[in-house]
């Protein structure tokens, strides 16, 4: 499994520098969409790379599992709504919703909010925050798009990712027992 993460993180690696040019290119003289598009990529791999280095394995599954979660409904959301009025970008543009940067940025964010505690949360989420501030403040969304990714990421997150010292406790009923189960990860 690490082998495989190695990998993931390598290729990561290489798509950000491969892509930072284009990105540079692609925003122009805006600062801000420039600051945002790398805020959008950083926070994510922010949350696997806390998991590959704290050798968190479950961490790093959970982070697989709720990128690709995210990332499947996001675009099955922004194909569906694409041919309606939803879909319309305040430039005229299609695919606007849900937003695809908020969505994704806001996955990593309430990744490391809930595996790892608000001493990583806090930070991912005031990216969140900014990068949706942007894509609404020049035209690329209208809020309703950015508000619907940004729970999209966050339910998403509530499903697929546990805390990193999670707590349970169940009930235990057998054909002669009744009783509770508490089970503590650390």
């Amino acid at each position: 499994m690490r082998n495989s993460i190695t990998k993931i993180l390598r290729a990561y690696l290489v798509i950000v520098v491969l892509l930072l040019p284009v990105t540079a290119a692609m925003a122009g003289n805006s600062h801000e969409i420039l600051a945002a598009d790398i805020l959008t990529g950083v926070v994510p791999l922010t949350g696997l790379a806390v998991a590959y280095f704290s050798d968190d394995t479950e961490g790093q599954k959970q982070w697989l599992r709720n990128t690709g979660v995210n990332q499947v409904l996001t675009s099955a959301l922004r194909l569906g709504f694409n041919e309606t009025s939803l879909g319309e970008r305040p430039n005229g543009n299609k695919y606007g919703f849900p937003s695809g940067h908020v969505a994704f940025v806001m996955s990593g964010a309430a990744f490391l909010g809930e595996r790892y505690g608000w001493k990583w949360g806090a930070p991912a989420y005031m990216a969140t925050a900014y990068v949706a501030y942007v894509r609404v403040d020049q035209d690329k969304h209208h809020w309703r798009d950015v508000i619907a990714a940004g729970a999209l990421g966050y339910g998403v997150a509530l499903l697929t990712v546990t805390p990193e010292h999670a707590t349970h406790l169940a009930p235990v009923i057998g054909p002669d027992f009744l009783g509770l189960r508490w089970q503590r990860s650390f």
